[in-house]
């Protein structure tokens, strides 16, 4: 298991803290490997009510660590991307998800929030799909969930554009459910999943299977995945990830016309 992720069980409530603040809380393939293995323990255990999670430091996290995906774009990833097994274990968790975002929520920090029931926003959360900005896509069946949500015009805006969505208007869009104030965020959170772990488990889970197609999702991410490797070795990446490497603004209209 990743030291990076740590859990704690109290009270029928499983706390996932990422605590990679150094790194902003960046995913590798070994953390996402442990987010991967907790959820899916949760299915598994009855003593588990509510999954919450959250992290440690100034952001919720900064979305995939760039220097592995630069490594597979490279062609020298890991043999196994435990993301997948993240994304597949939320889209099909029948435990009600909590999340307690402050910062930046960048990438699958953003979409993964579209996979919980409930989400708390500290007051200097920010939103960002930077996903077409790195000449990639869309992932966690986002490219579906996310228009569902909000509608055609604003998650395009959000995946083309890549610009940070604060705290207030995610909540309005209904991407989250509140804001907490300052400092409040993590208690806030923690009285919501004490809520949910008092109410009749079976029912939850069976009003959220009700609500949510897992085989649709699940089918969504495949296809996004494929495009998402396809990106990833594109000659678009490469020029994405050199330009931030080096610091610079990359041009992709000199690869247009290559």
């Amino acid at each position: 298991m990743s030291s990076e992720i740590r859990t704690e069980f109290d009270n029928g409530i499983q706390t996932i803290t990422l605590s990679r603040p150094d790194k902003m809380n960046a995913l590798t393939n070994d953390m996402y490997g442990t987010l991967a293995d907790t959820i899916e323990r949760a299915q598994q255990d009855r003593n588990i009510r509510v999954l919450l999670l959250q992290a440690d430091g100034d952001s919720f996290t900064a979305g995939n660590d760039l220097g592995e995906f630069a490594a597979i774009a490279a062609g020298k990833g890991p043999s196994e991307r435990h993301v997948h097994r993240f994304l597949r274990a939320l889209a099909n968790s029948t435990v009600p998800v909590l999340a307690a975002v402050h910062g930046n929520a960048v990438g699958v920090g953003t979409t993964m929030l579209l996979h919980c029931d409930y989400v708390v926003l500290g007051e200097d959360a920010r939103l960002i799909t930077p996903f077409v900005n790195l000449a990639l896509v869309p992932e966690a069946a986002s490219s579906y969930l996310l228009p569902l949500r909000i509608g055609h015009a604003r998650a395009f805006q959000m995946f083309a554009l890549g610009e940070p969505l604060d705290a207030q208007t995610a909540v309005a869009w209904g991407i989250a459910n509140k804001v907490s104030a300052s400092g409040q965020l993590r208690a806030d959170a923690r009285r919501m999943a004490e809520k949910l772990a008092s109410k009749p488990a079976g029912s939850l889970s069976a009003m959220k299977t009700l609500m949510r197609d897992a085989e649709k999702l699940v089918a969504q991410m495949t296809s996004e995945s494929a495009q998402f490797e396809a990106r990833l070795a594109s000659a678009e990446a490469r020029e994405a990830f050199s330009a931030f490497a080096e610091k610079r603004k990359p041009d992709f209209v000199k690869i247009a016309q290559q």
